[in-house]
């Protein structure tokens, strides 16, 4: 990985806890959790199996802390090392400028932010008044561990990079971080995880700049019915095994496959940021479909 001239790591980390990790509180703007017995009996998907909305987050909490040290790993092996190219393109898209201040939401293990690092990296060196920075937020303390490793293992040490970076574990529908405060936002392969999407869209559209961009990587649903159907099979025979064998985790993954199932798919999503208040959204469709790029704008 090439050397930029200096970063600086953060893990913000004070005595005010979230049920997961514990995280610095930056705003005030905080939405109460439910109080109330209709609001707890209120039932969600958890993959194929329906569960109460409190219990989803733990359950997903688990999954991901089982996988988090394969988690690589399996990428590579799930999408036949397929979901690098994804990235890059994801990045592409977002095609950051010097002075971006990146908010990269389920970005624990770090590949979206080195992509940004490096794609700044290749724009030449960044006039001295634009600072960028990236913040990392992961609800899983256990993904951001696994990426800071990556992290120091790859070279990016308070010396060698020219980008801030903050690593933060908290919560995408109830971000501690102030409005207007970042010009990108990210999530990748994550947002289908959490219980309220529609809560995570408006967090992201709150803590945008005016002008910001929201982008967003996620399985989507095949146009065509044959090739879905392939797709299913490999996605319920094979991807499970594989989970099996090389993480010693079978229900994991099938937890994952069912939850590209239960996900909107490309124009329901569409209206969904819509309805957050985007505009100018758009998706553009990789591999048939198999993943779509989702993109909005804060006016």
């Amino acid at each position: 990985m090439s050397v930029l001239k200096r970063t600086t790591f953060k893990l913000i980390q004070t005595k005010t806890s979230h049920p997961m990790c514990r995280i610095r509180r930056l705003s005030v703007n905080m939405k109460a959790a439910p109080n109330n017995e209709k609001d707890k009996n209120k039932q969600t998907h958890f993959g194929f199996e329906t569960v109460n909305e409190e219990e989803k987050w733990k359950k997903v909490h688990q999954v991901f802390e089982t996988v988090a040290e394969k988690y690589d790993v399996m990428n590579d092996a799930m999408s036949l090392g397929i979901h690098r190219i994804w990235k890059d393109i994801f990045m592409h898209r977002l095609a950051p400028t010097h002075g971006t201040k990146l908010l990269d939401v389920a970005g624990g293990t770090g590949d979206i932010s080195f992509r940004y690092i490096n794609y700044l990296k290749n724009l030449g060196p960044p006039p001295e008044s634009k600072q960028s920075s990236v913040t990392i937020c992961d609800i899983n303390q256990s993904m951001l561990d696994v990426g800071k490793l990556r992290a120091q293992r790859q070279g990016y040490t308070k010396e060698s990079c020219g980008v801030d970076i903050e690593w933060m574990c908290g919560d995408a529908e109830n971000l501690s971080l102030p409005d207007d405060s970042f010009t990108a936002y990210t999530i990748a392969f994550g947002i289908r995880n959490c219980t309220h999407v529609d809560k995570v869209l408006e967090e992201a559209y709150r803590v945008l700049a005016p002008g910001g961009r929201f982008l967003c990587l996620e399985f989507s649903q095949l146009p065509n019915s044959t090739m879905q159907w392939l797709y299913d099979q490999y996605s319920f025979q094979v991807i499970p095994v594989l989970g099996h064998l090389i993480a010693g985790q079978w229900k994991p993954y099938q937890y994952l496959v069912e939850s590209i199932r239960q996900f909107p798919d490309q124009e329901k999503f569409k209206g969904m940021i819509e309805d957050a208040g985007f505009r100018q959204v758009t998706y553009e469709n990789l591999t048939f479909g198999v993943v779509s790029i989702h993109s909005g704008f804060k006016i």
